[in-house]
Order: C-alpha cells, then sequence, then structure tokens
C-alpha cells in the first residue's frame, strides 16, 4: 500500500495560494457514498491514515493515489478539480479564462489546470507543471488515449517497458490502457499540455 504524504505548499507555481478544498471533497464524497475511511482504504490500495490525512487537507495525494481513491469512489480526477474564481454566465461551456482555470494539487507541487470547460464530452486539456525532480512513482492505467506537448523543460516518460525522454518542443501519444509514469528530471519546471479522451482521467 502506497502511504507516502507531503505537506501542502503555501503557493501553487503560478504564484495563488494553494486551495484546500481536494480533502473536503474526498470526505464528502465518501461519506455520501456511505463509505467508512476503511472501506476506502482497501479499494484504493491505501491506508486509512493516509486518506485521513488527506481528508483533513494535511496533505496532498499523489497523482496515482488521487487516480485510486477516485476510481474507488465511483469517478474521475475531474470531479475533484475546483476554482475559488467564478466564470462568467456568457463563457459557461464553452470558454475557460485563465485566472478562473479549475486546479487540483498533487504531492511534490505538482498541479494540473483543466482547460476545457465543464462538462466536458469526448475531450480533456489539461495544462500540467511538474516542479524539478517530480515523478509519479507508480505507474497507473486507466480507459481511453493521451497525449501530449512539452511546452518548456525536460520531461521522462515510461510507457509499458519502453522508456522516453522529452525536451522542449517534443510530444507524444499512447494507449492509456497502457501502464505509464512520469516525471522531470531537470532543474527547472516542465509544463504539459495533456490531452485525453475520453476524459476517463
Amino acid at each position: 500500500m502506497s502511504n507516502s504524504s507531503k505537506t501542502p505548499p503555501a503557493a501553487s507555481q503560478e504564484g495563488a495560494s494553494a486551495p484546500h478544498f481536494l480533502g473536503t471533497r474526498i470526505r464528502g464524497l465518501r461519506k455520501r457514498r456511505g463509505m467508512t475511511l476503511a472501506e476506502l482504504a482497501e479499494q484504493s490500495e491505501l491506508t486509512a491514515g493516509y486518506i485521513s490525512q488527506l481528508e483533513r487537507n494535511l496533505s496532498y495525494p499523489s497523482i496515482p493515489a488521487l487516480f485510486n481513491i477516485a476510481r474507488s469512489l465511483g469517478v474521475t480526477i475531474q470531479w475533484f478539480f475546483a476554482s475559488e474564481a467564478s466564470t462568467a454566465p456568457e463563457d459557461n461551456g464553452y470558454v475557460v479564462r485563465k485566472n478562473s482555470r479549475l486546479s487540483v494539487h498533487y504531492e511534490d507541487g505538482i498541479v494540473d489546470q483543466l482547460l476545457t470547460p465543464q462538462p466536458n464530452r469526448q475531450l480533456e486539456i489539461l495544462h500540467s507543471r511538474f516542479p524539478p525532480g517530480t515523478y509519479s512513482q507508480q505507474s497507473y492505467s486507466h480507459d481511453g488515449e493521451e497525449a501530449g506537448y512539452l511546452l518548456s523543460g525536460s520531461f521522462e516518460l515510461w510507457v509499458g517497458e519502453r522508456h522516453f525522454q522529452l525536451s522542449e518542443g517534443d510530444s507524444f501519444s499512447f494507449s492509456s490502457q497502457e501502464p505509464h509514469r512520469y516525471g522531470n528530471p531537470g532543474e527547472v519546471d516542465a509544463v504539459v499540455i495533456w490531452v485525453i479522451t475520453p476524459p476517463t482521467f
């Protein structure tokens, strides 16, 4: 079982305060599903103590951990995205303004921002920022296909048994059903535009 955790950073890479909504949303959905901490821990292959820390906003999850929690609760990670900014009525469903992007924070300062409006149809686009030396330690898989474009920095990608090193301007695509993990081996932030279809992440 994974039980690693990190204290929430004081600020995101965009300079705004990191929102403390994730744990509240996990706890609320778990209770609506009628699940105990122990039941969610067993289904998500995590420890009850780790999930308790997340629910109390004492730490952020790894990407695979939040994926396992989401799957165990019957939702996608997209369900946990949130923003403190409001969306203009005329934009709703069509346009996402930079200052109203939905976001989710993971351990080690990794941040995903949702670039497509909700509710999504068959396409999900993410702006992903990986601080230097951050990796998804565990491989994971899900339905669909995904592709990415490295806007800046350097990036490593594992798909099944294959390993790729990417530089700024490189792009990639693969079946999401293949186990995959990734990370930033460089000394500056890696920024990836990620496309997933259908939005199963």
